[in-house]
């Protein structure tokens, strides 16, 4: 029998909050969350026999309490938060709650730039040095850095662009040089520890949120600067699973270019969402015909999938260079009906 709350480590507490809050709730968490989580979580699931009331009582009021910090740190700030916890919670309980959260609630540099307009970070970058400003854009919202990114000139898009992708790591101390001039008042203070930020996926996150137009432009000068950092963004640009948020006509169109092959190996592990989008975009014959043989196929190679996966997205793109589908994205690329 779990009887004390005190000395618990968080995984054995994520595991008793999902026994308390029953099957239908967990089961929506367990969505959220990657197999290996699901895997540990279920193992310290299936290890406890029995939590004391007082025990789930504590667990639950912590997890609700924090869910509150955090939601009035994204409204306000660590100070806001502050505030408002001690007025409800007392000084001595809301410290412990933001104690207890000091690993994700530290805002991170710019949070007071996360929430102003674009237009108004543009006003105050567009001058600055090109390394610079990919820093400030790789704080940014993805999309507050695409519509950044899309107003900046095109000579400047694709430098930055291949400065946030290489990014590694950025001192405190620049960052702290940096948010000073951008904001005299912080709202945060910067961590001791060497920030990362940037990198390829940083870039990718940027790039969904411009039109298409900025997109093919920058892709286009990275590919002759820097040809192998430009396929490594195109490949994560979109990903075979982003296939359910194109239309009918888009899939049907995709169906109807890629291997019969192609498509049942990477229906194979898809998810269930994936998979109705496309079955319910085949006829019924094709739709049945792939069941069938995914059914018999038995296990297949994670490599052969992955490579499969990559040539449907191959043929996508393609699709979509050519005009012939539209992947919606940011800026101009908004669809009229």
């Amino acid at each position: 029998m779990v009887r004390k709350e005190k000395g618990l480590t968080g995984k054995q507490k994520a595991a008793l909050l999902l026994i308390s809050l029953g099957p239908e709730v967990s089961a929506a968490v367990y969505k959220h969350l990657n197999e290996e989580e699901i895997e540990r979580l279920t193992l310290e699931i299936s290890s406890v026999k029995k939590v004391e009331a007082s025990v789930k009582d504590e667990i639950i009021e912590e997890f609700h309490n924090i869910a509150l910090a955090q939601d009035y740190i994204s409204q306000g700030g660590i100070g806001y938060a502050k505030t408002i916890l001690e007025k409800a919670l007392g000084k001595e309980h809301a410290q412990a709650i933001l104690n207890r959260l000091t690993s994700s609630l530290q805002v991170r540099p710019f949070d007071f730039a996360r929430r102003a307009d674009p237009a108004q970070i543009m006003n105050f970058i567009q001058n600055e040095h090109p390394q610079t400003i990919a820093l400030i854009l790789s704080y940014l919202e993805a999309e507050q850095a695409g519509v950044i990114l899309s107003s900046l000139p095109q000579e400047m898009q694709a430098d930055i662009a291949k400065r946030i992708a290489l990014m590694d790591s950025t001192s405190p101390e620049v960052l702290s040089e940096i948010e000073a001039v951008l904001e005299r008042k912080l709202s945060s203070t910067v961590t001791q520890d060497f920030t990362e930020t940037g990198g390829v996926d940083a870039v990718v996150e940027v790039l969904n949120g411009v039109d298409r137009t900025t997109e093919k432009t920058i892709l286009d000068a990275l590919e002759i600067q820097d040809p192998e950092l430009a396929e490594e963004i195109r490949k994560r640009m979109f990903v075979f699973e982003d296939i359910v948020t194109l239309d009918n006509r888009s899939i049907q169109r995709i169906v109807r270019d890629c291997e019969n092959d192609d498509l049942i190996l990477s229906l194979k592990v898809s998810s269930e969402e994936v998979k109705e989008i496309l079955f319910k975009n085949m006829s019924q014959r094709m739709s049945e015909s792939f069941q069938e043989e995914m059914e018999i196929m038995g296990p297949v190679r994670l490599r052969d999938v992955e490579e499969a996966q990559t040539r449907i997205v191959s043929i996508i793109r393609r699709l979509e260079d050519s005009g012939e589908i539209i992947i919606a994205r940011g800026g101009g690329d908004d669809i009229i009906v």
